[in-house]
């Protein structure tokens, strides 16, 4: 049975994703990224802390060595929160929204992926540290399709990403958006993740006019599809909800755009 996040949770964070990552914990949205407004994690549960450990991430030279779990009843499920070095402790208890620790960049982020909560349910008895077994994730917001026909202008950029100015959101801070796909919003990493989902209404998921993948429930498989900015191969989109801006993300390595830089951005699929 899937576990739902009330909207009131959800408008706790900026932004959030159930797709955009390689992990097998995330397949079938049966796990949320979270990210807050700054590097302190508030809870998106409230209970009572049963456990929290370190563990060994893979090196990075952007990454601390270390990541962290932090397990928490909440009495209907176990909540597990990841990339959390927790200021909590077994038999502590937090309320929804209490700061419970320092939001860490760990060796399981790729270079373009902002500091977040990774948060995943489980059943009482499961296994509670195990990569899979996690819960289906239902967010209780709907969020705006907003349509994008490929180009844009750089209004920020990083050394491995740049965000477009468009598509535009259409109501910061009063309702989540994302980039809109027959009805629903896309969400993932297209295409360098194997799968992607597709949120609301639809069964088709298309790109700036590209049909990119094929829809099973909310679940999408990718086709095989290069992007390019430019005329110049990048590795792709990153697809998320964001509740005050929006804007396509591009990311990759050595990605070489200048703030104010008219693009196009070709999707080419086979």
């Amino acid at each position: 049975m899937a576990v739902s996040l009330s909207r009131d949770v959800l408008f706790g964070y900026r932004r959030f994703s159930l797709y955009n990552s390689p992990y097998v914990a995330h397949e079938g949205g049966c796990a949320i990224d979270l990210y807050p407004e700054d590097n302190v994690a508030p809870s998106p549960v409230p209970g009572e802390v049963i456990d929290t450990q370190a563990v060994k991430a893979p090196p990075k030279p952007y990454a601390a060595t270390h990541d962290h779990l932090v397990l928490v009843d909440t009495g209907t499920h176990v909540a597990r929160l990841l990339h959390v070095k927790p200021w909590v402790e077994p038999g502590d208890t937090v309320a929804t929204g209490e700061a419970v620790g320092d939001l860490v960049r760990a060796g399981f982020f790729a270079p373009w992926v902002s500091n977040h909560i990774h948060l995943g349910f489980r059943e009482h008895g499961a296994d509670l540290y195990r990569a899979s077994g996690s819960l289906p994730i239902e967010v209780g917001v709907d969020p705006d399709p907003v349509p994008w026909d490929g180009t844009g202008t750089v209004a920020e950029r990083g050394r491995t990403w740049a965000r477009l100015d468009v598509p535009s959101h259409p109501d910061p801070g009063g309702r989540f958006a994302g980039l809109a796909s027959d009805g629903g919003v896309l969400d993932g990493g297209f295409p360098h993740y194997d799968c992607g989902g597709l949120l609301g209404p639809g069964d088709s998921a298309v790109i700036a006019g590209t049909s990119v993948g094929t829809v099973s429930g909310r679940d999408v498989g990718w086709h095989d599809c290069m992007v390019q900015v430019n005329g110049k191969a990048v590795t792709g989109i990153a697809l998320f909800c964001g509740r005050d801006t929006f804007g396509i993300k591009l990311v990759g390595e050595g990605i070489d755009l200048s703030v104010g830089e008219t693009v196009a951005v070709e999707v080419a699929c086979e």
